[in-house]
């Protein structure tokens, strides 16, 4: 079996859980929505921007600490709240929980979670956030919350991008189940990952602890649409959004967000913090990369709030272009599936430790000894041509092509 030291890169996480994992189950976490355009803009939208380091600087040592939603972090990333995460290996969220404490960086508890709030507080006491799916029922949303907050939870996370499932054709066509179960076109895939199925039939049976005991089986699930459906807010007010930031009264932020004018909204409605999210390209199709959206939103409301990139991470530069655009940290959810997927909770450590190392390295190489000497002067578009290199290109489209050569 490899070890998780042969992994090198979040890629190498992913070949290995692909082959490890039953094929609806891989899908379900590579999937986007429709044409899953906006998934893989995500990932390549960073390609638009360049680093540029200023050299001969004292990089001695690296300060990568920043406090974010209330807790001082080692290093700032947030850990993406992900349904079912038990569903890719036995370790699930208290392993994932764990490792991030262990890393210095937050991790945040989904709605859907197989783990408890009381679990969780109990196995971790690194920075946590609850992230809460507005339900149709005032009474089930404000219990969550005080669960959250006799479990010690830092921080209320409210994802506003999900009032319907989006269209996730990865998951109709593999015939995915939550839970799983064996049907005529998911059987052999099954069959062919004898391990995972040991550990899935030898673990105890899927739940939903934190929506309560009447939803504790999932019935038979293409997707979690029927789920959604039946159980989410679909009239989430900005009124909605005030009462739940007062009942919490702790760092709130706001998931989802992709505009300035819902940023704004957000501040007044009470927001600590937005999360420029577009939920991995598994809702809407066809919206910008969230790090295309990033300046104009820090411009906006980085005065009053914390702004935090989420989508398309995969390489610790992608952090530190993101920081340096003025995010305040940025969160990642599918390379730390792929590294429990693959191994379980040690994958997920040294998904951390890559992304780590590689945010430290980045910011040496550039000449940043802290977060704090980041900034736009160090990115520039890949398109940009600088003032020099044009006049040079002018001078030569004017010269003949004989002069040149």
């Amino acid at each position: 079996m490899a070890r998780t030291g042969n992994c090198h890169n979040i890629a190498d996480f992913e070949r290995l859980a692909r082959k490890r994992l039953p094929a609806p189950l891989y899908h379900y976490i590579a999937g986007g929505a429709d044409d899953e355009r906006t998934m893989l803009a995500n990932i390549e939208g960073f390609d638009r921007y360049n680093l540029a380091p200023d050299y001969l600087k004292d990089i001695r040592s690296v300060d990568m600490g920043r406090r974010v939603l209330g807790r001082d972090l080692a290093w700032p990333l947030l850990l993406a709240p992900t349904g079912m995460t038990r569903m890719f290996h036995r370790d699930g969220e208290l392993g994932v929980a764990r490792e991030a404490e262990r890393s210095g960086v937050g991790y945040a508890l989904s709605t859907m979670a197989t783990s408890s709030i009381e679990d969780v507080g109990r196995s971790s006491a690194g920075p946590k956030i609850f992230q809460l799916y507005l339900l149709n029922d005032e009474q089930l949303n404000f219990a969550m919350i005080d669960r959250c907050k006799a479990a010690g939870f830092d921080a209320l996370c409210l994802t506003v991008d999900t009032i319907v499932a989006g269209n996730r054709e990865r998951d109709l066509r593999t015939g995915l189940t939550v839970p799983p179960r064996l049907t005529a076109a998911s059987i052999l895939s099954f069959a062919l990952r004898p391990r995972w199925c040991v550990n899935y039939l030898t673990s105890p049976a899927f739940s939903l602890p934190n929506v309560g005991p009447a939803n504790a089986e999932s019935g038979d699930l293409s997707t979690l649409a029927t789920y959604f459906a039946a159980r989410m807010e679909r009239n989430i007010t900005w009124a909605a959004v005030e009462r739940v930031a007062q009942y919490w009264g702790g760092p709130f932020a706001i998931k989802g967000i992709q505009s300035v004018r819902d940023a704004r909204m957000a501040a007044a409605a009470g927001a600590t913090a937005v999360i420029l999210s577009n939920h991995g390209g598994r809702q809407l199709d066809g919206v910008p990369p969230t790090i295309d959206l990033l300046a104009d939103i820090v411009d906006a409301v980085g005065d009053r709030l914390e702004v935090i990139l989420d989508g398309g991470i995969r390489r610790g530069s992608h952090i530190v272009k993101a920081l340096a655009m003025g995010a305040t940290a940025c969160m990642a959810g599918r390379p730390y599936l792929y590294g429990l997927s693959a191994f379980g909770a040690p994958g997920v450590g040294r998904v951390l430790e890559l992304l780590r190392a590689e945010t430290e390295r980045t910011l040496a190489l550039l000449g940043c000894g802290s977060l704090s000497e980041l900034g736009r002067n160090h990115i520039r578009l890949a398109s940009e041509v600088p003032d020099f290199l044009r006049t040079q290109e002018s001078a030569r489209s004017a010269t003949p092509l004989r002069n040149i050569l």
